[in-house]
């Protein structure tokens, strides 16, 4: 009987090839189909970068014409999915409204035509098209109001942002929020991205995918992180406060949210940028005395565990640059999903391209030959 290794959680064990996206963790390298994270996001939108990771290359300027297009006309959602969500709890998480939302977005597209590139077009056009919508419908429903219209003029992130509040929103915070959600959109085999091709190897709907990575995006040791170091930056308070929360957190070894990544040992390059932007922010809108206290924490957590390769990954910065923007804390892991939506789906196409139903084996370490005892002597 052959003996396997069992590793908890598959650390380190590859679970597909692919040339989506590419993590050097010791040099801090993030690359989307060969092109730097850093390049994208100074030079790219966020459409584009959708783009790229779905079809395999940059699109020419017709191309990206017709894609934009698309998108901006599949941005309503049907009634009937918008009177589910009214009967929504107010007090539901988005995270939980959205995974709902994708999975009934299915039923309306039911056809399981997977070897068709049209049906896998229209797929991908309207999941990107209608998540920002749905994301956006559910906050203002669950504060008892109707949801905002798309806008048909506005671009992706700027109509994302309008749909919030119904004001149009600044061009550089339109532009900052683009360049988060190329920074969000993919990661090479993380659980969300994992979970989607396990569901894709089923050969289901592309819905059910996005819908089952969302419930998986939502816990707090994934996409979920992001909510919860506003929460720790709340809870210190003051700059002064944050060395002994460390050393409070290091005594009962506690997780410091924000910090560390099963990938990066060097500070994480999606962070250096957002860091970046919410300078930009601070400049323009005012500044936020929580980023005082991220910099300290970062200064305190490099002390004591840069040896140990723990240093600010993705989360850290994202939820300050969010909180500038005024978008309420439980939103931002609804907005990873919007960016990741894109990248599970372009893990959803190449997982088709030479499927293989997921299968793995495990370890069994229960009871054998055990007797049944009948019920009247338990």
């Amino acid at each position: 009987m052959m003996v396997c290794e069992y590793k908890p959680g598959l650390e380190g064990i590859p679970a597909a090839q692919s040339s989506i996206s590419y993590v050097d963790g010791q040099k801090g390298i993030l690359e989307y189909r060969g092109i730097r994270i850093e390049e994208l996001a100074e030079k790219s939108t966020f459409l584009e970068t959708a783009y790229l990771l779905i079809w395999g290359e940059l699109p020419t300027k017709e191309e990206l014409k017709a894609f934009e297009h698309e998108v901006r006309y599949h941005r309503r959602i049907k009634y009937r999915i918008r009177d589910m969500m009214k009967c929504f709890p107010e007090s539901g998480h988005p995270m939980d409204a959205l995974q709902a939302s994708a999975a009934a977005l299915g039923l309306f597209y039911s056809l399981r035509d997977l070897h068709n590139p049209v049906y896998i077009r229209d797929s991908v056009v309207r999941l990107i098209a209608t998540i920002p919508t749905m994301v956006a419908a559910f906050q203002l429903m669950r504060k008892g109001n109707d949801p905002v219209r798309p806008r048909d003029d506005l671009d992706y992130s700027a109509n994302f942002l309008y749909m919030l509040d119904e004001k149009e929103p600044d061009p550089l915070m339109a532009r900052v929020f683009d360049i988060c959600l190329i920074l969000q959109v993919e990661h090479t085999m993380n659980a969300s991205t994992f979970s989607a091709r396990v569901t894709a190897s089923t050969l289901t709907d592309p819905y059910a995918v996005v819908a089952s990575a969302v419930g998986t995006l939502g816990g707090p040791l994934h996409g979920g992180a992001n909510e919860e170091v506003i929460q720790m930056l709340e809870k210190i308070g003051s700059v002064e406060n944050v060395r002994p929360y460390i050393e409070d957190c290091l005594q009962r070894k506690a997780k410091i949210m924000g910090f560390g990544h099963r990938v990066y040992k060097v500070k994480d390059p999606r962070a250096t940028i957002l860091q970046g932007l919410a300078e930009q922010l601070f400049e323009k809108f005012g500044h936020d005395k929580f980023y005082d206290i991220a910099q300290e924490m970062e200064r305190v957590v490099e002390e004591k565990l840069g040896s140990k390769g723990i240093y600010p990954n993705i989360d850290f910065y994202s939820g300050l640059v969010y909180r500038k923007m005024g978008i309420p804390t439980d939103l931002f892991t609804p907005i990873f999903a919007i960016a990741r939506v894109a990248g599970w789906l372009a893990h959803w196409k190449e997982q088709l391209a030479e499927n293989r139903i997921f299968r793995p084996t495990q370890v069994y370490n229960g009871l054998h030959e055990v007797t049944y005892t009948p019920i009247d002597k338990r």
